[in-house]
């Protein structure tokens, strides 16, 4: 009998073990942040006592829910157990939100037909790129995440992803052994972005700028922290200038997912984000 229920935080970890296994790179001190940003928004499926599949379920303040970390153990899959817990988290994900919110997801490629049948609408493919930290210049402009004030960084971030998430933010921006930039004219944000390190090498998510120059300026500044290592930047498809700095500073694409939503798309700002988050969380 496979039973469905709410995951612990040590079973997060393990979905985070899959995950790396399954080559998406998380981040090393991603599970704690994500649990603390919604305890509720971790599932599992279990048979005879062993994890078989894992998955989540985050609500940002009943208004956006996101799915993912939707992994099957590899030697039970092709037997219906994904699709029956794929919907399970659906349905329950749908009920912590209010009516009619939109879901979000980064799904793989060759998932895209399955996740349309069960009500997700493609909107555009997010690229991984990959290429080497550099050492970057200085810039006069830029600031410390940690020393601005958290209402201007909350407000900047809510403008491109499109909904509040103060919990998510407030650890993200300040992540272990990693760093966060403001980019600050006057009295407001005109940028941010973060790095943190993952399993192999470093990751910068998010990347939001009001322009070109200030993503690179950013950019810079974040690839000094991973000067020499492996350094990825998951990028919008639909954003020339973000395909634009990844070719400036020789980045590849290694691997990508689909966007994909149930329910009606927010109207971000493309133009302006060069790197989401994460693929997990949006």
């Amino acid at each position: 009998m496979i039973t469905y229920r709410q995951a612990s935080l040590s079973e997060l970890k393990l979905a985070v073990d899959w995950a790396t296994t399954e080559g998406w790179n998380p981040g090393r001190h991603d599970a704690e942040i994500f649990y603390a940003s919604d305890p509720y928004g971790f599932v599992c499926a279990e048979q005879a006592g062993e994890i078989i599949a894992t998955g989540s379920i985050v609500a940002y303040e009943k208004a956006f829910g996101f799915m993912g970390f939707f992994i099957v153990r590899p030697d039970l899959r092709g037997q219906g157990i994904g699709r029956d817990f794929w919907t399970w988290r659906r349905n329950l994900l749908q009920s912590r939100l209010q009516p009619h919110a939109p879901i979000g997801m980064d799904g793989v490629f060759d998932m895209q037909s399955f996740y349309a049948r069960g009500g997700f609408t493609f909107s555009h493919r997010n690229l991984r790129m990959e290429g080497r930290g550099i050492a970057g210049s200085a810039f006069k402009n830029l600031e410390p995440l940690s020393e601005l004030p958290f209402e201007m960084i909350s407000a900047y971030d809510h403008k491109h992803f499109g909904f509040a998430r103060h919990t998510f933010l407030k650890a993200w921006i300040q992540p272990q052994e990693g760093w966060g930039y403001g980019a600050v004219s006057g009295e407001s944000l005109t940028g941010m972005g973060v790095i943190r390190p993952c399993v192999n090498g470093y990751k910068i998510g998010p990347l939001f700028a009001d322009d070109a120059q200030t993503a690179d300026d950013l950019y810079q500044a974040l690839s000094t922290h991973a000067k020499g290592q492996t350094l990825f930047l998951d990028i919008p498809e639909q954003n020339p200038a973000a395909q634009a700095l990844a070719k400036r500073y020789q980045l590849k694409e290694v691997f990508g997912c689909a966007r994909m939503y149930n329910g009606p798309a927010p109207q971000l700002p493309w133009s302006q984000i060069y790197g989401i988050s994460s693929f997990e969380l949006g």
